[in-house]
């Protein structure tokens, strides 16, 4: 694993709603570069950027029309190595998001492989010479293909395209697991499928040379067609893992997949937890009773023996993190307020693996739901708004007039800013920079150490693990609720010193656990 990832405490950016250079009401990357040391007095080392390559935006960017171009919009190649280099100036790096199971309808692949004359990229999507293909269902709810819809009318080949979400995204051919129809499914390892493997490695030599430092990877346990117990999708990373270990093995891989059992398997550093799934991770902070509410009345017994079991699976070879949110989901204001988010914040900067901070959490942005559809956003607008700067002119972040913005500002007057809330003591941003300090301070609260739960039942509080590694022990001790809870754990812990509370501290005497309402408290143990 590349050691950079030890320590890392990563910054999602959406770069359409970070921060505007030029007043034409979209972010660019000129514009990140000048919130390099924003990023950094925060506390974060690391950087996911969301697509940034050409394309006709049908997708917000997920839709790429040449993976080797910076679309117009962000910059040029030559505006996003000099971010590498200030990125790198700062002791940081950076991921880009790699989308390697479609692409626009416009990329000039697609176009020739819509011919009918065979050609060499004939085999690069997957084509059907059927009219009509109905995706096969083996279960309610499952589909085993991973294959959306199919769409017809493109070029002058006959038959019709696979999609892998938007009828705009026709599905790259890496080959079916399972071949039920030969007349239209490729194996693995035929010419097709090969062909698009290297040509993906091809686009990763391209940005790993210019200077970006890994990738993470768009519906990466999708990309194998018909694979129902993953072990093709494995398979296909396990060889991109290799390419890797050989030419750049300090590049680093994390996984939209949601499963660390295949992504871990499959060659991956890390692997997100997300909504779908059975991670439980949703119950957290956006259900309809999350855990981290005040009124007490949430579950963190599932989540933990999911991530009980993933850990266990993955045998301390991966991480799996823990994000505040990101751009496919609500933000974490949608349920919790801000004294609330600061306890899951100390939740999620000390478990293990890699935290993400998805832009403005760390202030608390408004979820911005019943907003128009942007690019695609569909829902997911109410969590892409533009970053709220400070109290000026469209929060500080653009000089366009409102009706070029790439998104609608938060209206209310009283909205969150970072200005504001760097210079006032007790803010939501003040404890995340607190808390990443904290983490990066003790190795025994970054990614790779160990985790034992020490409390955890159902439909009870508080929660409590221990975090070790060679140097030291810590005992994490987190009561959402708003009402202090006292427990007895299993075994005794010698508390020899309060590293962190959020102004109200927790007291263990022998196995006797008192915790206050609303409280987050790290012991370092003896």
């Amino acid at each position: 694993m590349p050691q950079w990832l030890d320590d890392a405490v990563f910054y999602e950016i959406y770069p359409q709603s970070f921060c505007d250079s030029n007043g034409d009401g979209i972010g660019d990357i000129p514009g990140i570069i000048q919130k390099l040391d924003y990023i950094k007095e925060l506390g974060c080392n690391a950087i996911w950027m969301n697509p940034c390559f050409d394309s006709p935006f049908y997708d917000a960017g997920y839709d790429i029309r040449d993976y080797y171009k910076v679309a117009p919009r962000y910059g040029t190649n030559e505006n996003i190595a000099t971010l590498f280099e200030e990125v790198h100036k700062r002791g940081m790096h950076i991921i880009l998001d790699l989308v390697p199971g479609h692409t626009s309808i416009e990329h000039p692949w697609f176009k020739v492989s819509a011919s009918s004359m065979k050609n060499e990229y004939t085999e690069r999507y997957i084509w059907t010479p059927y009219r009509k293909i109905k995706p096969r269902f083996d279960q309610p709810g499952e589909n085993n293909y991973n294959i959306r819809g199919f769409i017809i009318g493109f070029g002058k080949r006959p038959g019709c395209c696979a999609v892998n979400f938007y009828s705009t995204q026709p599905a790259l051919n890496y080959g079916f697991y399972r071949i039920d129809d030969p007349t239209w499914q490729s194996p693995m390892d035929a010419p097709g499928p090969v062909a698009t493997r290297e040509a993906l490695k091809d686009i990763m030599r391209f940005w790993l040379q210019m200077g970006c430092d890994g990738f993470r990877v768009d519906m990466a346990g999708e990309v194998i067609k018909n694979d129902p117990t993953q072990e093709g999708n494995v398979a296909l990373w396990r060889n991109f893992r290799d390419f890797l270990d050989e030419e750049f093995p300090e590049a680093a891989m994390i996984s939209e997949w949601g499963y660390p059992m295949y992504s871990i398997r499959g060659g991956f550093h890390m692997d997100f937890l997300l909504k779908r799934g059975k991670q439980h991770y949703w119950e957290l902070f956006r259900s309809e009773k999350p855990y981290f509410s005040r009124k007490g009345e949430g579950d963190v017994l599932q989540f933990v023996e999911n991530f009980q079991k993933d850990y266990e699976e993955t045998n301390g070879k991966g991480l799996i993190c823990v994000p505040s949110g990101n751009h496919d989901i609500s933000r974490i204001t949608e349920e919790l307020d801000m004294e609330e988010i600061k306890i899951a914040f100390a939740f999620i900067l000390s478990m293990p693996g890699a935290p993400f901070i998805y832009y403005g959490d760390e202030i608390g942005m408004r979820n911005m739901a019943g907003l128009d559809s942007v690019e695609g956003s569909e829902e997911r607008t109410q969590s892409r708004t533009p970053m709220q700067w400070s109290r000026g002119l469209n929060g500080g972040f653009s000089s366009a007039g409102p009706d070029k913005l790439y998104a609608p500002m938060d209206p209310d007057k009283d909205r969150p800013d970072v200005e504001t809330q760097m210079n006032t003591e007790g803010s939501l941003w003040k404890e995340v920079q607190r808390l990443i300090a904290i983490r990066r301070e003790h190795p025994a609260l970054q990614s790779a150490a160990p985790i034992q739960f020490v409390y955890a039942r159902r439909n009870s509080y508080p929660f409590v693990y221990v975090r070790e590694c060679e140097e030291e022990k810590i005992l994490v001790v987190i009561n959402p609720r708003d009402e202090a809870v006292t427990c007895e754990l299993a075994e005794e812990f010698d508390a020899a010193k309060l590293i962190y509370s959020n102004h109200r501290e927790a007291v263990l005497e022998g196995r006797i656990l008192t915790t206050p309402g609303a409280s987050a408290t790290f012991f370092q143990l003896s």
